[in-house]
């Protein structure tokens, strides 16, 4: 256990003293007027319900440390701008690859500010600029290929272009020291019969990335985006690692570790709980002993 203190914690020993001194005063005057055991037991319950409420100001917590949760990105951390193909052709297996290797772009920049578009002959910004990976961690992992349009020959494999770059040209405004790197994962629309939009995006916008390819029928179109975006092309049909599919992808050495997130467990509330409990006990006896003595002062006032 360890303690996060929502007050300094000097003001909190300070408390503690003047509340044990100014209880140790008035634990004189209840042995002088008596009251035996029972008087006894309310002074040291209420002393206690002080202390406990002194220590739940303390912030207890149980668990992992804090620092394991994902600091929020710098001027100086990237921008990885995500765009998933989720038309007709990336049904099944595709889309599940897909969702495994942004899963794994994260793990690989567990630092870096993430965008998710998704796209079939429309786009849509699924999720914005954040560095809110741990938020971004199941939006991803519920992601399917759906029918955004009525079959697969409607797919557009540029339906995201424009979207693109405006969020670039955004982003180069918000955070001019930051890299922006774009992954575009697709199945290149094999089918659609569609005219295809091209990417044209802002000079020197995109300092990396890669186009991923999931089906080899629509490997020529996605080596087009690739050549557009100014990024290699990976085709993920031969089951490796992303890490190893990339070009230029670092050793195991050097490939951050994938944030930890450890549960912890804030005890403030239980140390609250038992000292609200005692507090209304004290209240109860002290109601209760009001009312006994109501009707003798009414009846010498009369």
């Amino acid at each position: 256990m360890r303690f996060e203190p929502v007050l300094p914690p000097l003001l909190v020993a300070a408390l503690a003293v003047v509340l044990l001194v100014a209880r140790a005063m008035t634990f004189g005057r209840v042995r002088a007027q008596g009251g035996g055991w029972s008087a006894v037991w309310r002074w040291s319950a209420l002393t206690t319900a002080g202390l406990l409420l002194l220590v739940a100001a303390l912030g207890p917590v149980a668990g992992g440390n804090r620092d394991t949760v994902p600091r929020p990105a710098g001027d100086r951390d990237p921008n990885i701008f995500v765009l998933l193909d989720r038309s007709p052709d990336m049904a099944g297996g595709r889309i599940a690859a897909a969702r495994d290797d942004i899963a794994a772009l994260m793990e690989r920049y567990p630092q870096a500010r993430f965008a998710l578009i998704g796209f079939a002959d429309r786009p849509s910004v699924d999720w914005p600029l954040s560095a809110d990976t741990w938020s971004l961690r199941p939006v991803v992992a519920a992601m399917n290929a759906h029918a955004e349009t009525p079959d697969a020959q409607d797919a557009n494999v540029g339906a995201a272009a424009n979207i693109l770059r405006y969020q670039l040209i955004s982003a180069v405004q918000q955070f001019p020291r930051a890299q922006n790197l774009v992954f575009y994962l697709g199945a290149g629309a094999p089918e659609s019969q569609a005219p295809q939009r091209e990417f044209q995006l802002p000079e020197n916008a995109v300092d990396g990335g890669g186009v991923l390819g999931y089906d080899e029928a629509g490997a020529q179109p996605l080596r087009g985006v690739a050549d557009q975006i100014g990024v290699p092309f990976v085709p993920r049909a031969d089951g490796k690692s992303l890490v190893e599919a990339l070009p230029g992808a670092p050793t195991a050495s050097q490939v951050p570790a994938a944030v930890t997130l450890t549960a912890t467990v804030e005890l403030y509330w239980v140390f609250a709980s038992v000292a609200a409990l005692l507090i209304l006990v004290e209240l109860y006896l002290v109601l209760r002993e009001f009312r006994r003595t109501q009707p003798i002062d009414m009846g010498l006032r009369s």
